[in-house]
């Protein structure tokens, strides 16, 4: 860290020096070489077009604050604390959809019974969801995609 402020302080140093060393030689009517090739070659900065670089509409993507949840499919067992998460109303353990909704977890099973499952949060569903492939209108349409009912 202190060899990077040193090379700053030197690189700053001998910035100062170049251009009092110029200064002197103007003084004496002189202008090096240098200074004289860089007057010729610059051109006088035309201002940039302002270009839009926002991604079209199309390709846009809503933040998490425009959605009202988000589902991803888990066809594995839910394993937390060593027990294996089963549905409280017909005991499935496996071929879940998750949903994270309002700083919640559920998990649905595929006979269509939903349970708040408290020992998973936001953060876990964000490790552990991949991108999105679809934005739905409804939650239908989405149990509609992922093939749930």
């Amino acid at each position: 860290m202190f060899g990077r402020i040193r090379r700053r302080r030197e690189q700053e140093f001998s910035e100062i020096q170049r251009k009092a060393h110029e200064d002197w030689l103007r003084m004496d009517g002189l202008v090096p070489p240098v200074v004289q090739m860089q007057a010729a070659t610059e051109q006088p900065a035309e201002p940039a077009p302002v270009v839009d670089d926002f991604l079209p509409p199309e390709l846009r993507v809503p933040s998490h604050d425009q959605l009202d949840g988000r589902v991803m499919p888990w066809p594995w067992p839910v394993v937390l604390e060593g027990e294996v998460v089963a549905c409280a109303e017909c005991g499935a353990y496996r071929d879940w959809l998750i949903l994270s909704m309002h700083d919640q977890v559920w998990l649905r099973c595929r006979d269509g019974h939903q349970q708040h499952e408290r020992r998973l949060d936001t953060a876990w569903f964000n490790r552990h969801s991949g991108p999105g492939d679809a934005i739905h209108a409804t939650f239908e349409d989405c149990l509609r995609h992922l093939g749930h009912r």
